[in-house]
């Protein structure tokens, strides 16, 4: 297909309603075919992993500021920076405004930059495409598309007045956004198609309706009577034993109906109206990503703002978008998305990220914490999750005065750890926990042992670290390399009695693939009592493994006594 075709005919399918909305006779969609040359994701044994150039990558990542790559010149002391502070990904801006300052005419001088300065680096990069939305409004939209209401139309919410963020409902919208986007990926492949310095896209930023619990425009409401999309009854009839709980309840509470309109199934109430409005948002996203693979299919995600203490209703946090209660909806209605990923700012990281990872996709934290929390959050993402990659927001600013933090410290071992990591994701031979006051300590059974991992007290009880984190890898039935800060391991069978001793244990670093030993840890580095007979009445030795110099690593190869 000419490009202006593959376009027109994505819109024509919105327009239709044929797949956008599933109002209508279905149609059949346009086919990409996905070049594995380029990056790309695949399900390797148990994990998903993202490939780049014939390779798993994981993407060691960190976000900008949202208006750093609005300046070339306000980059250009930061890349070697961040490259210092040991990324390997850096996660960048690309607003619609800046492309596309009149309509139909492009200006690539920004994107140019940024993948020249990155390619100079050694750095990959992740475009966020800030298109009609971002943290639900619609900002960074062009001067000619803020000025256009008529053409471009806003959200209505309950009090009558409209609010500053375009309707998805809107097919002029998608129509002109599809097609920048489109137009960006086009010149992505023709500018890096070869070279692989751009590996994924983000496409919009933490979508949904802010201030009510859905659009109530003339055209919303309009949509909000019509038949449920058979597209989205098909899918939850198809997978009926396997829907999140609020969706099954909500759907069962009005007698599994197979047809009717948004309140015959689901009832009346801001519960359904989230629904409708995550339906509308996510194949408005899935057709702006659909046409920008048309030109270029490179692993596309969309991120949730995550709903947080105190919010209420749909509308505290954008109602629609991919939040994780919802994440049934943006399944049926959004193939063209690879990863459903959540910003996470909040306590809980081993929570939250329980609850947004999907079996049959992807998994990727594209926002959280920096400093030692970043650490420990990283560690946790890519052992627990198997997550493709960890990135902490506003990376910029922590690298300004220091490029040997807690998270770049962090990534200077999960780097030197790459092939073995990935080779455990691929394996299941991988975990990790994450440790503080109101989880102090968590058991794991690996290889032919159970590890009690607490939070590190070498000899003082009142000096136990307030946080500790453990990524653990099990390379045979009795051997593992531990990773990780304050934290302490104590090895038990796994099965029947008996004590458990060290062969050895090694503190050292991984050099191109290859483990190189450094001490052999002994004496008082290993133990943790010398209250032998109480110890050996609880199963223990008074023996441990011990980090508290990390994030660092430690090799153990352990044997069974009586």
């Amino acid at each position: 297909m000419k490009n202006g075709f593959k376009i027109a005919f994505i819109i024509f399918l919105f327009c239709s309603g044929a797949v956008t909305k599933g109002y209508g006779k279905s149609r059949p969609a346009l086919t990409i075919t996905q070049d594995t040359t380029i990056p790309h994701l695949v399900r390797r044994g148990k994990a998903v992993q993202l490939i780049v150039d014939g390779k798993p990558y994981l993407v060691l990542g960190g976000e900008l500021h949202n208006s750093s790559s609005s300046s070339l010149k306000y980059m250009e002391p930061y890349w070697s920076k961040l490259a210092k502070a040991h990324l390997n990904t850096v996660l960048a801006a690309v607003s619609w405004e800046l492309i596309e300052p009149q309509e139909g005419k492009f200006d690539f001088h920004l994107v140019d930059g940024m993948i020249r300065q990155a390619r100079k680096n050694h750095l990959h990069l992740i475009l966020l495409w800030f298109g009609s939305w971002k943290n639900g409004q619609s900002y960074y939209t062009p001067a000619w598309v803020k000025r256009d209401e008529k053409r471009f139309p806003l959200v209505r919410i309950k009090s009558g007045h409209h609010i500053d963020i375009l309707s998805p409902f809107s097919r002029n919208t998608l129509k002109a956004d599809a097609g920048a986007f489109a137009a960006l990926m086009r010149h992505i492949k023709q500018i890096d198609g070869a070279q692989h310095t751009v590996i994924m896209m983000q496409v919009e930023n933490e979508v949904g309706v802010l201030g009510d619990s859905r659009d109530r425009s003339r055209l919303a409401n309009e949509y909000f009577q019509k038949k449920v999309p058979a597209q989205l009854m098909r899918y939850l009839q198809t997978h009926k034993n396997n829907l999140r709980k609020n969706i099954y309840d909500l759907w069962g509470k009005n007698g599994f109906k197979t047809s009717g309109n948004w309140t015959d199934i689901f009832g009346a109430g801001t519960a359904t109206d989230e629904l409708f409005m995550a339906w509308q948002y996510a194949h408005y996203i899935d057709l702006v990503a659909k046409a920008g693979k048309a030109e270029y299919p490179l692993p596309m995600y969309v991120n949730a703002w995550i709903v947080q203490p105190g919010d209420k209703d749909p509308g505290d946090y954008p109602s629609g978008g991919p939040q994780a209660h919802v994440h049934d909806i943006w399944k049926a209605a959004a193939p063209n998305i690879d990863i459903l990923a959540p910003d996470i700012y909040l306590n809980g990281f081993p929570k939250i990220t329980a609850q947004y990872e999907e079996p049959d996709k992807g998994f990727f934290i594209p926002e959280s914490f920096s400093g030692k929390t970043g650490a420990a959050n990283a560690f946790y993402a890519f052992g627990a999750c198997k997550t493709i990659g960890y990135s902490p927001f506003g990376i910029d600013g922590v690298v300004r005065n220091s490029t040997d933090g807690p998270v770049s410290k962090a990534y200077d071992v999960l780097a030197q750890l790459q092939p073995l990591l990935l080779k455990a994701q691929e394996e299941g031979t991988i975990t990790a926990v994450s440790l503080n006051k109101e989880h102090p300590e968590q058991k794991v059974h690996m290889g032919n042992y159970v590890l009690d991992v607490a939070r590190r007290h070498p000899w003082r009880r009142d000096k136990v670290a307030k946080t500790g984190y453990a990524l653990i890898i099990s390379t045979a039935p009795d051997e593992y390399y531990v990773a990780g800060n304050d934290i302490q391991i104590t090895f038990y069978p796994g099965s029947g009695s008996g004590l458990v001793g060290y062969d050895y244990v090694e503190d050292g670093m991984f050099q191109d693939g290859k483990w190189q030993a450094g001490r052999r840890l002994n004496g008082d580095a290993i133990t943790s009592s010398l209250k032998l007979a109480k110890m050996a009445a609880q199963g223990k030795t008074g023996t441990m493994v011990s980090i508290g110099d990390g994030p660092s690593v430690r090799k153990v190869k352990v044997y069974q006594f009586r």
